[in-house]
């Protein structure tokens, strides 16, 4: 196979993974080998690869790849999930554009739209994961509302319902206008925002006189229907028992006496708007008063609202300033900065609002998942997430599970003529359970709920659903692959998602869903702002992928995430990916440009060089495989590029390569071709194209096989001794290349190397070609015109006969020497120091005697240097 001069991933990348798919390599059925079992967290049906996706998914190939190579059956199972706000929204935009209206269309007619939008866009973010390199089982792809998810989660509902943990009524909740819907509290993002805080004059019923209110939202004043005062406060005392008229509405409220009310805020009086406020809902509760709905859905005001019925609520907060000012209602308006909630997925300000809502009780559900965690029999990485979890929930609320939209599974409840309404699996079920009630009832006399279920609901059965272990629990698949291994996703559905796929494992398995969690970080660019469309700052992933290649992005974007941990994202991140391939590619075509001669003799520095590398690679591996048990891909990744970049290309492959236009023997070549087939696989689940393509081109490979299916290299024995020797020897040879560098002699002239004192000579052979000398010896004293080093405590000289001038030698080591009693007498206080020597760590103090022997012994040298040479 020849070996094109440059690199080029274009070339490379679609023809290997299109090898993969043909071969079905990616494909997994139940076997008798262990299974390794990943569920890619459902991106959006309808959306595009982002740079959070290219992180998390390139961990989840890099695990699964791995796994593949360790010789489990590796099974990454691929899906979208249906996204009911995000879609919805998507479809009545292009509706609007085309100007359709979404209420001028039936649920069916809206449906035929959102169906053909979805097959439209769907599947395009999982066709671009295929760029990345992603080997997910395709076959196997899955979608929250497909058939067998779908009836997943109509299963599921029921069961929930019959067993009591389901219920209806009118709660409180977070309204998004815009998508027209309720949200949870995990999907409101709180922001600080600057505003007013309006003093509103309420005329107290049957006197001349007033009292000030204070409030952020003077639009809400319409849904007022009490004004609240702390019994305890003294300033307010004088209301107990009366009646104040709310402003421009005229309508009469009591006052009320509740200890909630913090008598340090604004005037001391609450205004209570119980349809609109959390708190006040609450208090409503507490007193018997019903709350009055003041908004439309979209946020608009309704007939409560008297003339400002249909404008906008911010709209009306602007009026109503003017209004109450004119009517000599507004005491005064000064600047004040509040909490807002915004929704997470339309953006704009949550409103609170009373609504008839399906929810699910938690707290049973609750239990197990956070035993689970809280016992480590699923493992978050890194642990610090545990916190997190564990206050969310023994605080954990009902689940409002029901959303005021069309996209999505609509509710299977079913309502009955006379009242009440039943449940069933499908309709046919559903009228089943109606005729116990009415024998005389048909399927036109059912009329089903209009909610559909929040999309959370059908992703948090995803571990189960994903093997049809909810419709048929004892199928093949579920019993092989689940509970699934590891769990890649973001911390900021830590309680959306991987809370809520806990609790249903539990519930529905009554084991965990996965043994471990890897939370990612977010992806911000060089300011620290996370990286969004919105804000411009995000490049577009598959451009990134075409300029620097897809092992080069993933390269990049790996090596400076650890979990857990935000990512600074940097265009030159890829730029260093990019150079390390084009390393990886020229260092093979080195070695497969060398001519081999089997009537060569080995060398002795290339058996030495191969013993050494089998040793330091033994170690490596280890240390990946103890990064890998951690979860610490970054480092795992890092060990590897520091192997092949520093060792195996800057030490290695220059201690065996033959001299210029002379063939290697083959024992040297055939170690040096199984090293780099080793560091190929090592490599693999982190750039998988270039390694399949050189892994290919290292022997005559047969049809059908690839590295991805080859064994991953296995840890051994090492001897640390002799790579703690052979780093005496590098260090060695950099001092004769940096005298020669300093001396400016070529690297073609040989040298001499003087040793004063005793040292191992084992490894000469590699001195003698590394640092192209002439001879080795031992001396007692060094030569007057050496230039010297230490390694250690051992001294190594180069003489330097005429190509040394000796008065700017003299000079330039009586400078050295000055610096180094500078700086052997700070450290020689500092020790000197009996509070420094008493308080400071001990590895402090003895890194700092290090320093003051290390300074003694090359002041003594560079003084024996200054003598040799003034003779």
């Amino acid at each position: 196979m020849e070996i094109a001069s440059t690199y080029n991933p274009v070339e490379v990348e679609d023809k290997w993974y299109k090898y993969w798919l043909e071969n079905r390599f990616f494909h997994s059925e139940p076997d008798s080998r262990e299974p390794y079992t990943i569920v890619i967290p459902p991106p959006n049906v309808t959306g595009v690869l982002h740079m959070g996706h290219m992180l998390n998914n390139t961990i989840q190939d890099i695990l699964v790849r791995r796994a593949r190579m360790m010789g489990k059956n590796a099974c990454w199972v691929p899906g979208t999930d249906h996204a009911s706000i995000a879609t919805e929204a998507k479809v009545v935009a292009k509706l609007a554009a085309d100007g359709i209206a979404k209420n001028d269309l039936t649920r069916e007619e809206f449906l035929k739209h959102a169906w053909d939008w979805t097959h439209k866009h769907g599947g395009i973010i999982l066709e671009q994961l295929k760029k990345l390199g992603a080997s997910c089982d395709w076959d196997r792809t899955c979608f929250t509302m497909d058939e067998k998810r779908s009836a997943s989660v109509m299963k599921v509902f029921v069961d929930l319902y019959k067993k009591g943990r389901i219920y209806r009524g009118i709660r409180m909740v977070n309204w998004d206008p815009a998508a027209k819907t309720a949200v949870s509290d995990e999907e409101v993002i709180h922001k600080e925002e600057h505003g007013k805080l309006y003093y509103v004059r309420y005329k107290i019923d049957g006197e001349n006189g007033y009292i000030v209110v204070a409030t952020t939202r003077p639009e809400t004043i319409f849904g007022d229907v009490a004004v609240c005062i702390n019994p305890n406060n003294p300033k307010t005392a004088y209301m107990k028992g009366k009646r104040v008229i709310v402003p421009i509405a005229n309508r009469v409220v009591p006052i009320i006496e509740d200890e909630y009310v913090d008598m340090e805020f604004g005037t001391g009086f609450l205004k209570v708007t119980p349809a609109h406020d959390v708190n006040d809902y609450m208090l409503g509760q507490k007193h018997n008063i019903d709350g009055i709905d003041i908004f439309n859905d979209n946020g608009t005001l309704n007939s409560y609202g008297l003339q400002y019925e249909g404008m906008d609520r911010f709209e009306v907060r602007k009026k109503i300033e003017k209004d109450l000012q004119d009517a000599g209602l507004l005491e005064k308006a000064e600047p004040y900065t509040n909490s807002v909630g915004y929704s997470e997925r339309t953006h704009v300000p949550i409103e609170p609002k009373l609504s008839m809502q399906w929810f699910l009780k938690m707290d049973e559900l609750a239990k197990p998942a956070l035993d689970a965690v809280e016992n480590d029999i699923i493992k978050f990485h890194p642990a610090k997430f545990k916190n997190m979890y564990r206050h969310w929930m023994e605080n954990i609320k009902d689940w409002n599970i029901s959303r005021q939209l069309w996209w999505g599974h609509q509710i299977p409840a079913y309502y009955l003529p006379e009242g009440g309404f039943v449940v069933g699996e499908t309709p046919e079920e559903a009228l089943e359970e109606a005729r116990k009630v009415n024998p005389n009832l048909n399927m036109e006399d059912l009329r089903q709920d209009e909610d559909c279920l929040d999309t959370w609901f059908s992703s948090w059965l995803w571990p189960i659903s994903v093997f049809d272990g909810i419709n048929n629990p004892d199928n093949e698949d579920i019993k092989y692959y689940y509970p699934t291994n590891d769990l890649v996703t973001a911390p900021e559905i830590i309680f959306f998602w991987v809370a809520r796929m806990i609790m249903a494992g539990y519930e529905y398995r009554n084991e965990p869903c996965f043994g471990n969690v890897y939370f990612t970080g977010i992806v911000r660019d060089k300011l620290g702002r996370k990286m969004s469309k919105s804000l411009g700052n995000s490049p577009d992933p598959i451009e990134l992928m075409e300029k620097y290649g897809a092992d080069g992005v993933r390269m990049g974007m790996l090596l400076t995430s650890p979990a857990g941990n935000d990512l600074p994202f940097d265009e030159s991140l890829c730029e260093q990916g990019r150079n390390f391939n084009n390393k990886i590619w020229n260092a093979f075509r080195l070695v497969k440009g060398w001519e081999v001669s089997k009537d060569i003799e080995q060398p002795e520095s290339a058996k030495i060089a191969i013993k050494w590398f089998e040793n330091i690679l033994a170690k490596t591996i280890g240390e990946l495989n103890d990064s890998f048990s951690k979860y610490r891909l970054s480092e795992a990744l890092m060990a590897v590029y520091k192997l092949f970049w520093d060792e195996f290309s800057s030490w290695y492959l220059e201690m065996v390569k033959p001299p210029y236009q002379k063939p290697i023997d083959s024992k040297t070549y055939e170690a040096t071709l199984g090293f780099f087939d080793s560091l190929l696989r090592l490599l693999h689940p982190f750039m998988p194209f270039i390694t399949e393509e050189l892994w290919q081109a290292i022997t005559n490979r047969k049809e059908g096989e690839s590295i991805m299916v080859s064994d991953m290299p296995q840890t051994t024995d090492f001897d640390s001794d002799l790579i703690d020797k052979f780093e005496k020897v590098k260090e060695a040879i950099a001092g004769i290349r940096t005298i020669r560098l300093q001396k400016n002699i070529a690297n073609k002239e040989e040298l001499s190397l003087e040793i004063v004192g005793k040292y191992d000579d084992s490894f000469d052979s590699v001195i003698y070609k590394m640092g192209n000398l002439s001879s080795i010896k031992n001396v007692s004293e060094k030569d007057a015109t050496a230039a010297s080093f230490l390694v250690g405590t051992t001294e190594f000289s180069v003489p330097l006969g005429n190509n040394i001038d000796i008065e700017a030698e003299l000079a330039k080591l009586n400078d050295e020497l000055k610096y180094l009693e500078g700086f052997l007498k700070s450290v020689t206080a500092k020790l000197s120091n009996e509070k420094f020597v008493a308080n400071a760590k001990p590895e402090i103090v003895e890194n700092e005697r290090k320093k003051q022997a290390d300074a003694e012994s090359k002041i003594k040298t560079i003084k024996e240097s200054i003598a040799s040479l003034s003779k």
